[in-house]
């Protein structure tokens, strides 16, 4: 298994699987235009774990001008904020520890970058995902909102010192 920022191609490829993997929501196809933008203009950074094509992703939203983060100040700054998005893998890769390797790798690039703090959103209703992002250090409560785009879901963000 590989871990590294993700190629154009890995992204074509990740979110094509997405995509088919979500075949009545318009939303990939969207999500899936502006996550390689982001990561075309630096404004995003995506984390791959490879064997022989991508199998799983974490996204890094850099700039506050990302959709996700648009009027979020404290979820991304540009400069030393910056939020965890999209942790996927394939159903087989469940369980191997790979998106905690991703994470890893993600934080040393933030690190390296001059990033202090990360932020992550999670669903209020997903327990399992909140206590990982607990277990992985994202334990300080910085807001909380609903999301339209997520069928009026209530979202918590955390932020994890680097």
């Amino acid at each position: 298994m590989k871990y590294r920022i993700a190629t154009k191609n890995d992204l074509e490829i990740i979110w094509n699987k997405n995509i088919n993997s979500h075949l009545n929501d318009d939303r990939w196809v969207r999500w899936k235009r502006e996550y390689i933008e982001y990561n075309l203009k630096n404004q995003a950074v995506t984390f791959v774990v490879v064997d022989d094509e991508p199998v799983g992703e974490i996204t890094m939203i850099i700039s506050p001008e990302c959709k996700a983060v648009k009027n979020k100040p404290l979820l991304a700054d540009g400069k030393t904020i910056a939020n965890m998005n999209a942790f996927r893998i394939e159903k087989s890769y469940e369980g191997k520890g790979h998106i905690s390797k991703l994470l890893k790798l993600a934080e040393n690039y933030a690190r390296k970058s001059g990033i202090k703090e990360l932020t992550i959103g999670v669903e209020a209703t997903e327990t399992s995902n909140i206590a990982k992002y607990l277990h992985w250090g994202f334990n300080e409560l910085v807001m909380s909102e609903i999301d339209e785009d997520e069928n009026s879901a209530l979202i918590l963000y955390y932020k994890k010192q680097l």
